[in-house]
């Protein structure tokens, strides 16, 4: 069973959540938090697998409360809620180790597809969400990240930067595979290279040092 947190600070939204998730014969709600100083102390008590926070919310916000998970608890995989109004802060998240975004508008299998790939050490991007954080990121000014991204991807092969790539589009490692002619057993190889040698914590991580580096655009 999957063990899920739910952190947000509107109960009817933790109760939409709650009845979508455990529908799910695999996934099991075993906490819910108004605010993410709660979702911390109640994902280290129960051993949650997956926290699903609420960027915005009282006491410490999901972001907050994200980094100290990261801190304390880091083999939990932190999903964040969020909405188109908040590109830049999931695109922080993202990079401090979050595995990753989805609508809280997401439909039902959605949900469930974010949790069950968070679960098994995969990243989730919504899909109707990834090209408003690409769009932020091509219209961000350049304040030295690109040069820096730039410097970290030098240090990849020819082919692990062909595959880093790949993971900037958002591409699937069966995706990818196809694209290069290479198995997916294959893809899943060079992908954690990859974060080995780039100190990433999850593939979205790699994806978005991929745009900063000008790669998969």
């Amino acid at each position: 069973m999957i063990r899920v947190l739910i952190a947000d600070d509107e109960p009817l939204i933790r109760a939409g959540i709650r009845m979508i998730l455990t529908s799910a014969e695999d996934i099991e709600v075993v906490a819910e938090a108004p605010d993410g100083r709660e979702a911390v102390e109640l994902a280290r008590r129960h051993l949650v697998d997956v926290a699903l926070l609420d960027i915005r919310m009282p006491v410490m916000d999901g972001l907050d409360a994200l980094a100290e998970l990261r801190r304390t608890a880091p083999g939990v995989r932190a999903l964040i809620l969020t909405t188109f109004g908040e590109r830049e802060n999931v695109l922080r998240a993202l990079r401090q180790g979050g595995a990753g975004f989805l609508l809280k508008d997401s439909a039902p299998g959605e949900l469930i597809g974010a949790v069950r790939a968070a679960a098994a050490g995969d990243a989730y991007l919504s899909p109707a969400a990834t090209r408003h954080v690409a769009d932020s990121l091509v219209h961000a000014p350049d304040t030295g990240r690109a040069a820096r991204a730039r410097a970290r991807v030098s240090a990849l092969s020819e082919r692990e930067r062909e595959v880093l790539a790949l993971l900037g589009e958002g591409l699937s490692n069966a995706d990818a595979g196809r694209r290069i002619h290479m198995s997916e057993a294959t893809v899943k190889t060079y992908v954690s290279r990859i974060l080995a040698k780039l100190e990433c914590e999850n593939r979205v991580q790699a994806a978005l040092l991929a745009r900063d580096a000008g790669l998969g655009g």
